[in-house]
């Protein structure tokens, strides 16, 4: 590092396992994790990097399989430490990029504002939702989206609009070496106790729908134009499917689950067997929703 990290306010890890932060319960070791205390603190954390170190973000850890080589370089782990979140002057949301979705909607519907209930099916902070364009229940997270704050791998804080962005189902236009850390949020004013039933309404559906109960990484893969990806491994047969401790979902085929002693290795090649099975049974190539990232384990 080209500062000492007495500089630095937050924790610093060495030699990390992820698997403790995945939400499939697997994962390599990370050269570096850091637990930043602020925003601040990330953009002191990023100027103390050498400048060819590798950065990754993780939030709740959902969305994203990391392989059991683990992540050459730096986690920034946002989950309870970019956690600031208020109402502004002219009455919208600021919310950090560590706070969990299902908390913004949560303190929406208490605030009386209307709209962002959905956010209570997300499985992930607000981080990884502004990157995804994340959604559920019918809502996408860029909906309510009215401007955001990055860091760049320099740590320089950049403000830009929403409509600066190009965001598509699934997708935002970012560079590669930027991360959102906050956001701004546009929500209706609207009935308090609505809003609090419809987000209890909504996660008793999702309990009934999804496996929630299991480790898993959410929805596997995109819904292809008009149809649903889940359909279309359902009526491949795969239901039940398993490699090593990865099993598609009984409940809902567009899940994978770690059963209690899957690899990410497990976890990757069934997701390649489901992609390939269902391309060529029924002509559809799916595209993986969850990211894919890290070494392959050494044999």
């Amino acid at each position: 590092m080209t500062q000492t990290t007495q500089q630095l306010t937050g924790q610093l890890m060495e030699r990390e396992p992820l698997a403790r932060y995945t939400s499939w319960r697997v994962g390599g070791v990370a050269d570096r994790l850091y637990k930043p205390k602020s925003i601040e603190d990330v953009q002191a954390y990023l100027r103390s990097l050498p400048h060819e170190e590798a950065v990754l973000w993780l939030g709740l850890g959902s969305n994203v399989l990391v392989r059991d080589g683990g992540i050459r370089g730096s986690v920034i782990y946002t989950r309870g430490c970019l956690k600031k979140m208020h109402e502004t002057d002219d009455g919208q949301l600021y919310v950090e990029a560590g706070v969990p979705c299902a908390l913004v909607a949560k303190i929406a519907a208490e605030k009386g504002l209307s709209g962002a209930e959905f956010l209570a099916g997300i499985p992930g902070t607000m981080g990884g939702a502004l990157a995804m364009n994340a959604g559920a229940f019918g809502g996408e997270t860029w909906g309510l989206v009215s401007k955001v704050l990055l860091l760049n791998r320099q740590g320089d804080l950049i403000e830009r609009k929403a409509s600066e962005f190009d965001v598509g189902y699934r997708s935002v236009s970012l560079a590669d070496d930027e991360w959102f850390v906050a956001c701004y949020l546009d929500i209706p004013e609207g009935g308090n106790q609505q809003s609090r039933e419809k987000i209890r309404q909504l996660l008793a559906t999702r309990s009934q729908t999804q496996p929630t109960n299991i480790p898993s990484g959410g929805s596997v893969f995109k819904n292809p134009h008009g149809d649903h990806a889940a359909r279309l491994i359902e009526v491949t047969g795969l239901k039940g499917k398993s490699i090593g401790g990865a099993q598609v979902s009984e409940k809902h085929s567009n899940f994978i689950l770690n059963t209690g002693e899957a690899t990410a290795n497990d976890i990757e090649a069934l997701i390649r067997f489901v992609k390939k099975a269902v391309e060529d049974k029924q002509g559809v190539l799916l595209e993986t929703e969850v990211r894919i990232i890290g070494e392959v384990l050494a044999s």
